[in-house]
């Protein structure tokens, strides 16, 4: 079921959205070659418990994971992608390292992750980036109210299409709100004017993620992290934002 969120409560999802982009903008800065992933999971962990607020990843367990998960940050190295699970390992020149955030504080919850390059950047690896970066800007210039979820989805593979990708719909962005998951789902590929009908108060994670030559992933034995099936490098971004009658409202984006 969509639910849809007073102006009021956009605000104080706000509030979640702007904690969640300070402590991304902190792990940005933190992680450096010979950084260690436990030190950045141990940074967001200290930072939750001092804003009082909820990690959405402690104790989650869903259906494609071996839960429950137990640390506080998405952490993905190289052709890991998606839900990596911190462990011990020391950051290298050239990694490309995504992180992924979601929390709840006062019951209300954002989400959203970026991809960063550690040390010297490849250029292939920076155009990967990019390209999830502009089917992100893409998919929320078309997020108005009449729109459908498959403008936003097309939008995204169409950036993906330009940019030579291709395109995984297993995993992709949502609703969230009071929870990290609702309705609904947003796959990205699909088709104009397909799916449901975007409604002012509607919250959503929008997250365009690519392998750079494959559409296919796998589980790492640890249950959790999820890489290309090729081994090919990956990349991520994502914002949480809210449809209002005007212009979508970005509520993950330092300010």
């Amino acid at each position: 079921m969509v639910e849809l969120k007073t102006p009021g409560e956009i605000e104080r999802m706000l509030v979640t959205g702007q904690f969640v982009a300070e402590v991304l903008g902190e792990l940005r800065e933190r992680a450096r070659v010979g950084v260690n992933l436990l030190e950045l999971e141990a940074h967001v962990r200290e930072k939750i418990r001092l804003r009082g607020a909820q990690s959405c990843y402690w104790d989650y367990s869903p259906s494609f994971g071996r839960g429950p998960f137990r640390n506080t940050v998405c952490l993905s190295v190289n052709d890991a992608v998606l839900h990596g699970l911190p462990f011990d390992y020391a950051l290298r020149d050239g990694d490309v390292l995504t992180m992924d955030l979601a929390v709840g504080i006062d019951g209300w919850v954002a989400d959203s992750a970026t991809t960063i390059v550690v040390g010297t950047a490849a250029p292939e690896d920076l155009r990967l980036i990019r390209a999830t970066e502009d089917a992100l800007a893409a998919a929320i210039a078309v997020a108005l109210p009449g729109n459908r979820i498959g403008d936003i989805s097309a939008a995204i593979s169409a950036v993906a299409h330009d940019y030579g990708y291709p395109v995984n719909t297993e995993f992709g962005g949502h609703g969230l709100g009071r929870t990290m998951h609702e309705d609904p789902h947003i796959p990205n590929a699909g088709k104009p004017g397909r799916g449901y009908r975007l409604r002012p108060g509607l919250t959503i994670a929008i997250e365009p993620w690519f392998a750079r030559t494959t559409d296919r992933v796998v589980t790492d034995p640890d249950g959790w992290t999820l890489r290309s099936a090729d081994g090919s490098r990956t990349a991520h971004s994502e914002h949480t934002i809210a449809i209002t009658d005007d212009v979508p409202k970005v509520l993950t984006l330092a300010r």
